[in-house]
């Protein structure tokens, strides 16, 4: 029995294409086109997620509802059949086709935003506890704490860094 989703062994012919998926469903495409031997690729990111007991920091695909799979143009159309693929993305009537360095380059942005931590004089928001939704400055990191500036309070705070993100991401 041939499986229609199996990769060709000649990789010349392939290139990554988008796929866009069913909402919030990018997670169990990306397995159900890995478990078929195909390459495929969701770009996540680390973010802080906020529920009204907690903070947790989740990984979250960056575009939401795509995914990129490597595949020939002859496979393409068997993505469809796989449970949650809505559609293929298209440009100028035909499917539309990434770079492999533009591929690198989304790879490289994940990469070193990932590694960005905290800097001094940073603006933050705690995320949690009684001072929830205020900003500060950053103005010292230690080890297991942070030494907040609060302008709006005319107050100097120490909260962890698990309970604060920068405020530019949470906008």
């Amino acid at each position: 029995m041939h499986n229609s989703l199996q990769t060709d062994n000649n990789t010349e012919n392939l290139n990554w294409y988008v796929l866009y998926t069913s909402p919030r469903a990018e997670k169990q495409v990306r397995d159900r086109i890995r478990s078929a031997d195909m390459e495929c690729w969701l770009p996540l990111h680390h973010t802080p997620r906020i529920w009204s007991d907690r903070v947790k920091m989740v990984d979250v695909p960056l575009f939401h509802s795509y995914l990129f799979v490597r595949s020939s143009p002859e496979q393409l159309p068997s993505l469809l059949k796989v449970y949650g693929v809505v559609r293929i993305i298209y440009y100028n009537g035909k499917p539309a086709v990434v770079r492999p360095h533009e591929i690198e380059a989304i790879k490289d942005f994940l990469e070193q935003s990932a590694g960005h931590p905290l800097l001094l004089g940073e603006e933050v928001e705690i995320l949690t506890g009684a001072m929830k939704h205020i900003s500060g400055k950053v103005r010292r990191i230690k080890k297991t704490y942070l030494v907040l500036y609060l302008e709006q309070l005319g107050a100097t705070v120490c909260v962890r860094p698990a309970n604060v993100a920068p405020a530019k991401r949470l906008k």
